[in-house]
């Protein structure tokens, strides 16, 4: 398929439609061959919260009003933002957003996203912040295009601004329907030329902040279900993915490393391709090894024939998931944080009648995208222009330009859609293959990543480890509660040299981003607190499979696992009800209490304390609750499942979902996002682990890391709680945190037996029904 580079300029000139054409450490060290770094300070997002000012041609200037968005001569909108849509809709609720506070018809309004030539760096579309955060920016921007649309309507029409409405994308005069003139007539295909005010950078900017928008009572489109504009082209299989895009005279590459550390390529056979007709060249840096071909099946033959000896690697693999435990528990933290504090826990314990102790076991996970890794990248000379799926296209280019050593403003990234990355391609791999290779052929080359290099080479959610203690006094109340959470950082992260910039050379400077430190029991008001997380190193002098990256919602499905199982341990203890227990201790915050009682009520729960009574039956039912507080988002679950005590097979029946995230864009689109959530939630709870040993992954396609099948779905109830006096929280990630405890909980009810590892195998089940383990207690 053709590509066509399009200008701001000709977009402007244009008839009014944007035509965008895609046609390990301590006693463990040794076994790691490591020695305990000196701690550093992890990487952090970067917010300037100072007026930010560009280079010139390094970004587009926020404080112009041009850089947010075009009117054409036909009066249709197109709205330029750094966010991306990575197909959870956001390109419609955007457009929704923009539509409202302008006046115009969704129709009307085109979103241009994530091209960094033409568009503002509002900051990586991660953290569900696309809506709270780039929503508001572009609905200020709109805000403050709407209201000098009206004032230049008032010199035309010779009217005060004060007696001119606004419908359609039309000004008239109030009471004066022969009065009025059109945006298109007002400033289409021509600039604003407008400064507005622009302050911070990326997600921490406030845009416009001296104009009003509209008041929630007014919005017209924005909570309503308007289809998704991105929907009908995928359903009928017409929409371009990274894949399936294409440039003229493009080759095709592909990256070959071993399934562990990347060490040097000691010796690089070229003489075991030369049979292999179309081979254009063999491209090595540093430690990186790859192959261009004229055809993507060359290139596929020329990576698996091409004969590498690699030395042997300082870092060495983990044998196993056990090890990696030990690791958890033993090593030195690089960061300790105490996320929250109250009271005398130490008093409290001392005095208590009873207390409950667990320890709760998070996997290696996967991203798992569908579609494995994918770029297209063209370097001539000192520029590059580059396509991929990146979910930071700014961050890409900042990225590449740093590899190149050119200047920002030689490097141009458009983004093109992936398929399901969920913070995958916050390490857009491909990109940076694609780019070492083009600058080696001097042609634009295409990188896809076959299914074994996504599986081994993704960067993985991180193992966790969490234990939890309560204190309980004579009359069954909680005086405690005493979380650690311990897990490592994101290897690849903002901040952080990813995996093809390691090879040539590009060294870390620090341990990487936390993995979070929310959903440890904060919502509860317990008496006594202490809530803490200990970041462990996990930063080697080669990168392994084992690197690490934030993974949906990161870090909180681990914690809330722990913390919403743990809650119902003790409700088992003292003989309450789940659902009451949790009642009892959420005091005043009335949106979980609405939540819980919606959910629990649209699941016909019946009161009674768990497990259910005992039965001798094969399969056996139960239904387990929880709750959390994600970013402004409530979500409360529900899960009824089944357990085949013969096998160990758990199959959840039903999950029913009430969900709070505040103003609701788009209905249809909020339910999209939560079934996502609850369908990968599930798979994560009962299917997913990344199996390794010292000789690498083991988990290499769809059979050795299965995910869930179509078969094996739910029925799902989603109740939402609209909330439009309060702002937008997003969806896109809240709601798969209650999901794995919801299911564990929903086991125990069935059968007795706590499960504290995740993933719930039918093996593992199996062994746990069998040995019938009980809650560690002292008394």
């Amino acid at each position: 398929m053709n590509t066509k580079s399009i200008s701001r300029r000709q977009i402007l000139k244009g008839s009014g439609a944007l035509v965008v054409s895609f046609s390990f450490f301590g006693p463990l060290s040794r076994a790691f061959g490591q020695e305990t770094p000196q701690a550093r300070p992890l990487a952090a997002e970067r917010v300037d919260l100072g007026t930010f000012i560009p280079e010139p041609g390094d970004y587009l200037d926020p404080r112009e009003l041009d850089s947010w968005l075009a009117v054409m001569q036909d009066g249709s909108v197109t709205m330029f933002t750094g966010k991306v849509d990575i197909g959870t809709g956001t390109r419609t609720s955007l457009a929704q957003i923009v539509a409202d506070e302008l006046d115009v018809p969704f129709s009307r309004v085109t979103m241009a996203m994530g091209d960094t030539a033409k568009t503002v760096d509002q900051g990586r579309t991660v953290g569900s912040s696309t809506i709270p955060r780039g929503g508001y920016q572009l609905r200020q921007a709109a805000a403050a295009a709407r209201q000098e649309l009206v004032k230049m309507a008032s010199a035309r029409l010779d009217a005060p601004v004060e007696k001119l409405t606004v419908t359609d994308g039309v000004v008239s005069v109030a009471g004066d329907s022969t009065k009025k003139v059109s945006y298109g007539e007002l400033v289409g295909g021509k600039r604003f030329n407008i400064k507005i005010t622009a302050k911070g950078f990326q997600g921490g900017m406030d845009v416009a902040p001296e104009v009003k928008p509209k008041n929630y009572k007014d919005y017209k489109i924005v909570g309503t279900a308007v289809p998704r504009v991105d929907l009908p082209a995928k359903f009928t299989g017409s929409y371009t993915y990274t894949p399936d895009f294409r440039v003229p005279g493009m080759l095709h590459g592909r990256p070959i490393r071993p399934n562990t550390a990347v060490a040097k390529p000691s010796k690089v056979d070229e003489r075991s391709i030369a049979h292999i007709p179309g081979v254009v060249k063999v491209v090595q840096e540093g430690s990186f090894v790859g192959v261009v071909a004229e055809t993507e099946w060359a290139a596929i033959q020329a990576a698996k024939a091409l004969k590498v000896t690699w030395s042997t690697p300082e870092t060495k693999m983990p044998a196993n998931r056990q090890e990696v435990d030990t690791y958890l528990s033993q090593t030195k933290p690089v960061r300790e944080l105490t996320v929250g504090k109250k009271g005398d826990v130490d008093a409290a314990f001392s005095k208590a009648a009873k207390t409950i102790e667990a320890t709760y076991h998070w996997p290696f996970q996967n991203h798992g995208m569908m579609l494995p890794s994918c770029a297209v990248a063209d370097v001539r000379g000192d520029k590059a222009t580059v396509w991929t799926g990146a979910q930071g296209p700014f961050t890409t280019r900042d990225r590449i330009s740093n590899m190149m050593k050119v200047p920002r403003k030689n490097v141009e990234v458009h983004y093109v859609e992936a398929s399901g990355c969920y913070g995958r391609l916050t390490a857009d791999d491909a990109a940076e293959d694609a780019v070492l290779m083009s600058r080696a052929v001097g042609k634009p080359v295409r990188v896809q990543w076959m299914r074994a290099d996504e599986q081994v080479w993704d960067p993985k959610g991180p193992q966790q480890l969490t234990i939890v203690r309560a204190a309980i006094d004579a009359q069954g109340k909680v005086t405690a509660w005493d979380y650690l959470d311990r897990s490592f950082p994101w290897t690849e992260s903002q901040g952080t040299p990813q995996l093809a910039e390691r090879q040539i050379g590009i060294t870390p400077t620090n341990d990487g981003n936390p993995n979070g430190a929310g959903g440890a029991g904060d919502v509860y008001a317990f008496e006594n607190m202490k809530i803490e997380s200990k970041t462990l190193p996990w930063m080697f002098p080669e990168a392994m499979p084992l690197r690490t990256a934030s993974l949906r919602s990161p870090g909180e499905p681990p914690r809330v696992f722990a913390t919403e199982s743990f809650i119902d341990e003790i409700a088992a203890q003292v003989r309450m009800d789940s659902v009451q227990f949790r009642l009892t201790y959420l005091k005043g915050d009335k949106r979980i209490i609405e939540a819980l009682h919606t959910a629990a009520e649209k699941a016909g729960w019946v009161e009674r304390p768990s497990p259910a009574p005992a039965s001798n039956e094969k399969i056996l039912r139960g239904r387990g609750v929880a709750v959390n507080q994600r970013g402004g988002s409530v979500p409360a679950v529900v899960a009824d499942v089944e357990v085949d005590t013969s096998t160990g097979k758990v199959t959840v029946k039903r999950i029913t979902m009430a969900y709070d995230c505040g103003l609701i864009i788009n209905p249809d689109g909020v339910r999209n996002q939560i079934e996502g959530n609850i369908m990968q939630g599930v798979s994560r709870t009962l299917l997913e682990e990344v199996k390794f040993d010292a000789t690498g992954v083991k988990s290499v396609d769809w059979v050795t890391y299965p995910v869930l099948r179509f078969q094996d779905v739910p029925d799902v109830q989603i109740i939402l709680i609209p909330r439009p006096e309060l702002p937008a929280s997003g969806a896109a990630e809240t709601p798969i945190v209650v999901v794995p405890a919801a299911i564990a909980n929903a086991i125990f009810d069935a059968t007795g037996v706590r499960m504290r590892e995740i993933p719930f195998t039918p093996e593992r089940v199996l062994t746990s029904l069998k040995a019938k383990p009980t809650i560690s207690q002292r008394l």
